[in-house]
């Protein structure tokens, strides 16, 4: 993985696009074509490498910008002033940075790149043939493209009028890099990004054939998670998708042999085969740490989510936080787990969250938290924090020596198998086959020796489960979780996701902020205060408006929805 990383940083130099409308604009200038790249299986690789570190970059759409997204729900709030506020308060305009900065990336950086090099090997199969590597690159290609392709379907795209997607491929005498036009409806759009995930499948090795520098491209298990995960924002229009939901986790378990761990803190230890390469992962980005300069990189959100100033050891951002929302949810697991007549707090909690007097290593030394700066939450994400632990963690190369970009070794998961787990006990809830739903939840639950559900699984237990067991991760995009289980959802669950998404998130305040052990009372998060959210339940709850200056420079092409209008 590192190996493959440092090729994409170096190739970003010699094999970069421009970001105008035509982006293959003169191949005088340098820019690739069909007739002087892919010539061999090194141009091959690079071409894909960068469409991967483009998603996978330490300071990009995933490390931070995506997540900014999450604050519509309740259980986050933000350490610094950020004015998204529009974000948070389903007010936005789609021209706040990190809308704007996603979309530009998904459309620039990944679609467009992707889109080009499936036409590419596709005229060179056709013409010479493809080697076993430009084979898989070609289903790694189909699959980036599905990945870049469902980041923007879900986010933009409605029942009514779909996003801006064509396969180069389809178009006769090659296309000409122009806007694309929208698809009728976003399923439309579902229809070709699992079309490209079915290829991606077929063509597409195991993960264990990988060798140890190609560990972390896109194998079969992964085009498989993220066919369920299509499937299911599908099933928000067409509820007969929420078969394929239940035929591709099957699939993930019985023919790639995913599963849970035992152990769920081992999730994001920044241990290479306890945290990395272990039975749950499908899909995720895989932080490398440091050195910077020597191959570094990761997700960025995790040092994000640390202490602001990190306690006068590392360059921590403290800009998203836990909600006492969020504390309070996983809180309702607590049981008397030893039987020693005392409610602990479950593990679950303690690994998503730090409270106030809680002990954790940290750069070697034993601390006990609280949140001197900046906005107050009261809490702190736990669940990246590991390779914080010992002295010498930058030494380890667990931490990221440049605390500018204060990224970790770490699994950032776009799809675990407890994702598919869920949406597949979310399918069988939609079918009324309660107890599969049981079946499926009480695994996730027993794993991290919660105790079982006794009865049927509700769309409450639901609800519960997906909130807590994927909480900071972007294995589950909360938020939206909300949004289509507001729109489409069961009404017991409707029910939930509209209050999360009419309320604001709460925090705790404590008297004295460097005591631990100070009082506290419960207050609503002041920095969200001001426009009150509101969900009405219409498409510009739902949807994001497109960019200001994307619907310009279109003419008239990009349109969004009539009640963005």
């Amino acid at each position: 993985m590192k190996k493959y990383i440092a090729i994409a940083l170096a190739a970003l130099c010699a094999f970069s696009f421009t970001s105008c409308e035509k982006f293959l604009d003169y191949a005088p200038q340098g820019t690739p074509t069909v007739d002087n790249y892919f010539l061999n299986d090194d141009q091959a690789n690079n071409a894909i490498d960068i469409v991967y570190y483009r998603l996978f970059e330490r300071d990009g759409m995933f490390s931070r910008d995506i997540y900014w997204e999450q604050a519509c729900a309740n259980d986050m709030v933000w350490g610094k002033t950020r004015g998204f506020n529009p974000l948070a308060t389903l007010t936005y305009t789609g021209n706040e940075s990190p809308l704007l900065d996603t979309y530009n990336r998904i459309y620039s950086y990944g679609l467009s790149r992707a889109n080009w090099i499936v036409r590419a090997l596709l005229e060179k199969q056709e013409k010479d043939g493809l080697s076993d590597v430009e084979k898989r690159v070609l289903g790694e290609a189909y699959f980036l493209r599905a990945q870049f392709h469902l980041l923007v379907a879900y986010r933009y795209g409605t029942k009514e009028l779909g996003v801006p997607f064509v396969a180069y491929e389809d178009v006769e005498g090659g296309y000409n890099y122009e806007i694309p036009d929208q698809l009728p409806s976003v399923t439309d759009n579902y229809a070709y990004i699992v079309s490209d995930l079915e290829k991606a499948e077929e063509i597409l090795p195991r993960f264990e054939s990988y060798g140890a520098d190609d560990r972390g491209r896109a194998h079969k298990a992964s085009a498989a998670a993220l066919m369920a995960k299509t499937y299911a924002y599908w099933a928000m229009w067409d509820t007969s998708k929420w078969d394929k939901v239940i035929d591709c986790v099957n699939r993930l378990e019985s023919t790639y042999g995913r599963d849970l761990v035992p152990n769920y803190p081992d999730l994001f230890a920044p241990d290479w085969e306890k945290g990395f390469w272990n039975k749950e992962y499908c899909w995720g980005i895989p932080g490398e740490g440091g050195p910077d300069g020597g191959g570094g990189g990761g997700v960025e959100v995790t040092g994000v989510m640390l202490e602001d100033k990190g306690w006068g050891k590392f360059n921590g951002w403290g800009q998203i936080k836990p909600s006492y929302d969020l504390y309070e949810e996983l809180a309702k697991d607590n049981w008397d787990e030893d039987g020693d007549g005392v409610v602990d707090r479950n593990i679950r909690l303690r690994t998503t969250i730090l409270e106030y007097n809680d002990e954790f290593q940290y750069f070697g030394e034993t601390m006990h938290f609280a949140s001197p700066q900046n906005i107050e939450a009261g809490f702190q994400c736990n669940k990246y924090m590991q390779a914080f632990a010992p002295a010498d963690c930058i030494a380890r190369g667990w931490v990221l020596d440049n605390s500018n970009y204060p990224v970790t070794r770490v699994m950032w998961p776009i799809v675990r198998f407890a994702d598919a787990l869920l949406l597949r006990a979310e399918a069988y809830l939609a079918k009324g086959n309660a107890a599969g739903a049981t079946a499926d939840i009480n695994r996730i639950r027993v794993r991290s020796h919660l105790k079982p559900l006794t009865g049927n699984a509700t769309w409450t237990d639901l609800y519960h489960e997906r909130r807590c067991e994927l909480a900071f991760e972007f294995a589950a995009d909360h938020a939206f979780d909300c949004k289509r289980w507001a729109v489409s959802g069961d009404p017991e669950i409707a029910k939930l996701a509209k209050a999360e998404l009419n309320s604001h998130p709460r925090i705790r305040k404590y008297e004295d902020r460097t005591d631990p052990e100070s009082a506290y009372v419960i207050a609503p998060y002041e920095d969200y205060m001001s426009p009150v959210k509101v969900w009405d339940g219409n498409e510009k709850c739902l949807t994001f408006p497109y960019p200001t200056d994307e619907i310009t420079k279109s003419m008239g092409k990009l349109q969004n929805p009539p009640s963005w209008r």
